[in-house]
């Protein structure tokens, strides 16, 4: 197919549009919030206790929660209510949400009294006919449930089932039994009553006026390792006495399954009264006496937990570094509940623990000793090759053995199957050489192994160390083309050793003398989108790099000398003037401008440079290109109680055309005094006692409106505002899920940090990100979303705080349907916004219809021909093929950012004669355009099929014929500049199977449904299916 241009875009006329006739009631009602949260509208998170009548809380959010607390009359809502006359006292059901395993029968336990008053609710909705209430057939179940059993109906995909829940015993524990009328032939659920059972009130919207009518109540149960189940329960007292044993069950239950101390490493309970250290040493206001009885407000009753097993020692959070997060990558929070409080014994005492862990780790030097450990790092480019010789010179430098081995590897495997994320035989083939090289004089055991394509990072340890290894999480991020290709980027491994955190990175970052700034670009997309998710954390945020003691950064740095004659360099080699070499370092020069690793510090360099010497060799490059020596592996750390010993490298390797480098550290671990800390824990219990007796949490905000103006794809803007703790107590503060949403905020938005602790007068600055991705474009395109947002900042134990979120959004036709821009002949920003909705309707109207038709020809009744291709994609692979076919390493190397962020730009607003950028960020904008399509060039309808006929190119061509015109037009042209692209292989360095691989990842995309059961086979048969295309052509 020729590379011609689509028809002409000179014509603004566009085809006749129907225009949208209605805004949803929703929109409407999340406006009316607005206001109504601009107007500085606050509520306290827990209801009041007002005898007669149910607190109602002053906003209109439906986010109020019931906590209750045995044996206090905080958190308890009483609830005396009438019902209008004639009316019947049986409320409008609200919903109880249960999840649990297992199944059994239990005996009923019995009660005449409370049999007849759930009798008399199930005959009570029996007689109304209310569809989904309990039948008559339930009425006897309630019967025989006896007093701890409340009647309700159970949701399931949107049916209600008639159902009981009661409380029974079973070999010697409680458990909630539900009995079902659908099942009651069959046994009832069991769902045991144990540390990992919750059981959560939500409340309806509230009203702003208080009416008279029992409500109902919503609860949710959830049990071990099993799905949740949705309830609904009418009798709103009934059931909050339900929910009140259950508490009372599962706090014996914490309580009576309290460890015994088996050994001095596990904390012992605390036995004795608590004395010694004095409040003011905390940061709390020493003498309540002096205090006003305005500064005493809402007076919390005693807590009784002062006589406790003190928790794990805490590690202090390092709070020197602030992530900007550039790329568009928005991790999900480990809070999915849609509750702000959960009924569960553990909740309030999880926030208090949480609490004493901040005040615990703000005062660790009372408790800890440093004990020094001996780390090696190695790093070493090994140019795809395998190893040839024994790599003890490099493993066992020193005399005494190290208690860490740290080793990374770059270009571990050159293959193309390894470029797209496949198995390497490499890796077990290094693995092996490690493992046999280690020191003698120790054991070692492999502590964990990350690998990213050619990037591999080992960490081994002293087996008697092991025991003192927790929390090992991996974690890598590619920086490749569209940040994804891992033939560039890193990986890393952290972990705690005693009671220090660490963080040990390996990357290769871009590569070429002058790319420095693309390297300084790979530093930064590494540090914001590498973070980890602790399994035994309990808070919100996930850790970054720079949020541990000690990290150490390894690997291909890539940065060179900025002198551009080699033997101008050779000769200062020679005469050993490395000093002054080194002021050429582009590291160095880097580092200096605070551009990259600004924070970091690394040893004198006495070695020579490392690079870049022919294979199996110390000759300096002889090839044609004659590469200048440079520095380009390193290794650099930060953190305390770190101290280098050495820093050199290895000559006497020479399988790759890099040498090793390794460095020798002592660090200074921190090793818990048991006794010390547990004489703070007890002090610091006995003062938190004393001082949330008589104080409440509370926060200041510098501000509550944040408008984000012209928001664009790909471009972030950010906004920060500042908290202050005016309270007299530590808070602890965080973002929440509205009601029923999973996430704290849109997946446009973003807060850093969204959780923390603040002691009294302590303030924070928090960034709020707004940053518009593939994932979020096409809704904001179509206007079914819009920049508008409330976040919850929620107080533990205090008030909540509303921040309000708008802005505006420029459309973008990148996330925009081919249909519609192959219909849009004027660039998209000049298009009215009513007239995109009308289009995006259309043109799914059009794909269906042309699909049904088997891809036959646009009907005859359209008022205007449409562009055989959108405008977008000709002037992107239009320059590609004018000014790109000999670039080297196309497709494989990113473009820079301010780069991409012009191109995105200029296809918005014009038809340029020229696209700015250079061909590789050119390139890059083709993939993103292709990426984020709502739908890809080869229909999701059509994916499976395309899949199953991958074998046979006959198949392939058939399902082509069956694409709608435009994503049959789009994937022709695409295939023919392609073809064109692989005749100058040679210069551009790509290869059939690798533009294959990538290319099928964008134009052959899995539906969502089934993104996640994708399979490494079904990845190879879609490489297949295009593969044969860049091979034969597509005749028709």
């Amino acid at each position: 197919m020729p590379l011609s241009l689509p028809p002409s875009a000179s014509n603004p006329a566009l085809p006749g549009l129907h225009r949208a006739t209605c805004k949803s009631a929703a929109i409407a009602a999340n406006q009316r919030r607005g206001r109504e949260e601009r107007g500085g509208v606050e509520r306290s998170s827990r209801f009041g206790a007002i005898p007669g009548r149910a607190p109602v809380p002053a906003d209109p959010f439906p986010v109020a929660r019931w906590e209750a607390r045995s044996g206090t009359s905080r958190g308890t809502r009483q609830i005396h209510r009438s019902p209008a006359p004639g009316a019947l006292s049986v409320p409008a059901a609200q919903s109880v949400h249960v999840t649990g395993t297992g199944g059994g029968v239990l005996p009923p336990a019995g009660g005449a009294a409370a049999a007849a008053a759930g009798a008399a609710l199930l005959r009570a909705c029996a007689q109304r006919g209310v569809a989904g209430r309990p039948s008559a057939a339930m009425e006897a179940r309630a019967a025989g449930c006896g007093l701890l059993s409340v009647a309700g109906t159970e949701v399931r995909a949107g049916r209600r089932e008639p159902c009981v829940l009661g409380l029974e015993r079973r070999a010697g524990r409680y458990g909630v039994v539900i009995r079902s009328q659908e099942k009651e032939n069959s046994d009832p659920d069991y769902i045991p009553i144990n540390s990992r059972f919750k059981c959560v009130q939500e409340a309806e919207e509230t009203l702003l006026i208080d009416i008279a009518t029992n409500t109902g109540c919503k609860v949710r149960i959830q049990g071990e390792q099993a799905p949740e189940r949705l309830f609904e329960i009418p009798d709103e007292e009934r059931c909050l006495g339900f929910l009140s044993e259950v508490q009372s069950i599962q706090e014996a239950h914490l309580k009576a399954s309290l460890p015994e101390p088996k050994d001095s490493a596990i904390w012992h309970q605390v036995e004795k009264s608590l004395t010694g250290l004095s409040p003011g040493a905390l940061g709390f206001e020493d003498d309540f006496n002096t205090l006003g009885l305005e500064e005493k407000r809402n007076m919390q009753n005693h807590h009784t937990g002062s006589r406790r097993e003190p928790p794990p020692p805490p590690v202090a959070q390092n709070k020197q570094f602030h992530r900007e997060r550039e790329g568009a990558s928005r991790d999900q929070p480990k809070v999915t509940n849609t509750m702000r409080k959960m009924f569960l014994p553990n909740t309030q005492s999880g926030q208090r623990e949480g609490l004493i862990k901040h005040v615990l780790a703000k005062r660790e030097k009372a408790y800890i000793n440093l004990h020094n450990f001996r780390f090696f790092v190695g790093t070493w480019n090994v140019n795809g090759q395998s190893p040839d010789s024994f790599l003890g010179p490099w493993l066992v430098y020193d005399v005494e053995p190290p208690d860490f081995y740290c080793i990374g590897f770059q270009e571990l495997d050159l293959s193309t199957e390894a470029f797209f994320y496949l198995d390497s035989t490499k890796e077990q083939e290094w693995l092996s050489a490690v493992e046999r090289s280690l020191h003698p004089k120790a054991k070692y055991k492999k502590v964990q192994m990350v690998r990213l394509v050619g990037m591999m990072l080992l960490i081994f340890a002293k087996k008697d160390h092991l025991s003192n290894i927790r929390e090992i999480v991996t974690e890598s991020v590619g920086t490749g083309v569209m940040g994804k290709m891992g033939n560039k980027g890193g990986v890393a491994i952290r972990f705690m050793f005693y009671n220090t955190t660490f963080c040990v990175v390996n990357s290769h970052l871009a590569a070429h003398v002058e790319d420095f700034e693309r390297r300084n670009q790979d530093y930064k997309d590494i540090c914001a989108r590498m973070s980890f998710l602790i399994p035994s954390s309990d808070c919100l945020s996930e850790l970054n790099i720079m949020k541990h003691d000690v990290v150490i950064w390894l690997g291909d740095l890539n940065y060179r000398l900025c002198l551009l004659d080699a033997s101008e360099v050779k000769t200062l080699i020679s005469k050993n003037e490395l000093k002054k070499l080194l002021t050429y370092d582009q590291l160095n020069i880097q580092r200096t401008q605070k551009k990259a690793f600004a924070d970091f510090m690394e040893g004198d360099i006495k070695f020579i440079p490392t690079y870049k010497y022919d294979s199996k060799t110390d000759r300096w490059d002889s090839s044609g290109k004659c590469r200048v020596p440079a520095w380009c592996d390193r290794i650099l750390w930060r953190g305390g109680d770190v101290s280098q010993l050495r820093y050199c490298s290895h000559m006497d390797l020479k399988t790759s055309d890099h040498k090793p480098v390794s460095a020798l550290f002592r660090i200074g671990v921190k090793v818990v005094d048991e006794q010390k800390y547990r004489k703070l824990f007890e002090d610091i219990v006995r003062i938190m006692d004393r001082m949330e007796n008589d104080f409440l949490p509370s926060l200041e905000l510098s501000r509550r409106e944040f408008e984000f103006e012209n928001v664009k794809f790909r471009q972030l803007q950010k906004q920060k505002f500042q908290i202050t703790n005016n309270g007299q107590v530590t808070c602890h503060f965080s973002f929440i899920p509205k009601l029923n949403d999973n996430h704290y905020c849109k997946p446009w938005l973003r807060a850093e940090p969204c959780e923390g602790y603040l002691e009294p007068d302590e303030s924070a600055e928090i960034s709020l990100d707004v940053y518009v991705s593939k994932d979020s474009v096409t809704l904001l395109n179509s206007g079914e979303d819009k920049i508008e947002d409330i976040l919850v900042l929620h107080l533990d134990r205090g008030k909540d705080y509303f921040l309000t979120i708008s802005g505006t959004y420029l459309p973008s036709c990148f996330g925009t349907s081919l249909e519609a821009l192959c219909r849009m002949k004027r660039p998209i920003r000049e298009v009215p916004v009513t007239k995109l909705i009308d289009l995006e309707e259309d043109s799914f109207l059009e794909k269906e219809k042309s699909i049904l038709q088997m891809g036959s020809q646009d009907s005859e009744e359209a008022s205007e021909v449409p562009l055989q291709v959108p405008k977008e994609i000709w002037l992107l692979v239009d320059h590609l093929f004018k000014h790109a076919l000999h670039q080297e390493d196309l497709f494989q190397t990113p473009g820079m950012q301010e780069e991409l962020e012009q191109i995105i730009d200029c296809l918005d607003t014009s038809i340029p004669e020229t696209i700015p950028g250079s061909n590789h960020s050119v390139a890059e904008a083709l993939l993103i355009f292709l990426e984020a399509l709502p739908e890809p060039v080869i229909c999701y309808e059509l994916y499976q099929r395309c899949l199953e006929g991958s074998h046979s190119s006959r198949l392939c061509r058939q399902m082509i014929l069956q694409l709608p015109s435009c994503h049959r037009n789009v994937f022709r042209y695409l295939m023919s500049f392609l073809r064109e692209l692989l005749k100058y292989s040679e210069d551009n360095n790509i290869s059939a199977p690798m533009i294959a691989a990538l290319f099928s990842s964008l134009l052959l995309r899995p539906p969502p449904n089934l993104m996640a059961r994708q399979t490494q086979q079904d990845r190879q048969r879609a490489i297949n299916f295009l593969y044969s295309f860049l091979l034969s052509g597509d005749e028709e």
